[in-house]
């Protein structure tokens, strides 16, 4: 990450004084408002299906096989998989992902001394055309989680992640131009958003 995440506080804007009713939060996760609505704890952890031992292991690698990715891509990508139920912290992903390239089953790329993505090696394609149930076991829990969410809820949560992702990056990577842009665009949906409830429920 750059030093601009730094101007925000954090990847959340952490406050430490009136950002929430005048109380303030100084933890990782998002305020508690914000936790409310995609369902994640007050420290940041999603509330879903228990993450089983390996599955961390199997979720980098079935994300892999469909196209390289970084880490950071990694932890969204798994994240949007599961409708925002889990996304893994760095310090599970990151240490996988090198137990992986010491296993042979991917490999990085890296410019400027940087890591760019991560691919999957020859073997670490066979591995996953040999594990396909090993892989699907991943999300099933989490699948068999939305499908006792409400039908438009669970329509909504991954658009809902998706557009966090997109805030992230521009808070932690954009330009202040970017940010200013952004910031101008996040206000103008949230008065289309408050329009949508203003017009009532046309089925009501």
């Amino acid at each position: 990450m750059n030093g601009k995440r730094g101007s925000w506080g954090g990847p959340w804007g952490h406050h430490s004084r009136g950002g929430d009713g005048g109380q303030g939060w100084r933890h990782g996760g998002p305020p508690p408002w914000v936790a409310g609505l995609f369902g994640v704890t007050q420290s940041g952890g999603p509330r879903g299906p228990k993450v089983r031992r390996g599955d961390v292991r199997a979720a980098i690698l079935d994300v892999l096989s469909v196209e390289p990715m970084n880490g950071y891509q990694v932890i969204n990508q798994i994240a949007e998989r599961t409708g925002g139920a889990w996304k893994p912290s760095p310090g599970s992903v990151y240490p996988t992902m090198q137990q992986l390239e010491d296993e042979g089953l991917v490999e990085g790329t890296s410019a400027h001394g940087r890591r760019q993505s991560t691919t999957l090696t020859e073997a670490g394609r066979s591995y996953v055309n040999e594990h396909p149930d090993e892989l699907a076991a991943t999300w099933r829990p989490f699948d068999e989680d939305a499908d006792h969410d409400d039908d438009t809820t669970a329509d909504l949560k991954p658009a809902v992640g998706q557009v966090m992702g997109a805030v992230w990056q521009v808070m932690t990577s954009g330009s202040p131009q970017q940010q200013a842009d952004a910031a101008e665009i996040l206000a103008d949906t949230r008065r289309k958003l408050y329009g949508l409830l203003a017009d009532g429920d046309p089925q009501s």
